[in-house]
């Protein structure tokens, strides 16, 4: 199977799409409806693991996740996301735009860098899409996430 212009992008740029990731509890990776594709939230699995869990902090104590870390991590999760996308529509060469981008931070409360940390997974997009992958978005802290994750995100995207 020939590779889409998308996945080679995102080879290009040093990642791999990786297979749609098991749900852990009572879902399904994505949904379409109409001509979107609806993700479920993903954490930034690599290989079936976490990279790292805990909450973001900039505070410098070393039992938190660093917000660079975790922006690399929201970058991860974003791919997982695509593979969702790629699981029900066949190809990444379908999308036509990345629509809503949201991103959830398992932050310390006095954490307010949440928007600079999914900005791992918005730039990705960008350079994958280019002008397709410009995306509303928010971008929320919370306490925790599910398996101690430090970040999870989720996408709406327009497919043809």
């Amino acid at each position: 199977m020939t590779e889409s212009r998308y996945e080679l992008s995102i080879r290009e740029l040093g990642y791999q799409l990786p297979e749609v990731a098991a749900p852990v509890a009572a879902y399904v990776p994505a949904v379409v409806s109409g001509n979107y594709v609806y993700t479920s939230g993903q954490l930034p699995f690599v290989s079936g693991q976490l990279p790292a869990t805990g909450k973001v902090s900039d505070s410098g104590d070393s039992t938190f996740v660093t917000p660079q870390d975790a922006k690399k991590y929201a970058a991860i999760a974003v791919l997982n996301a695509l593979a969702a996308v790629k699981s029900v529509i066949g190809d990444l060469d379908r999308v036509k735009k990345v629509v809503k981008v949201v991103g959830f931070v398992a932050s310390d409360p006095e954490f307010t860098g949440q928007p600079g940390v999914i900005n791992g997974a918005s730039e990705l997009l960008g350079e994958i899409f280019g002008e397709a992958g410009t995306h509303a978005r928010s971008a929320v802290g919370v306490p925790v996430l599910p398996l101690d994750s430090p970040v999870e995100v989720e996408i709406i995207v327009e497919y043809v």
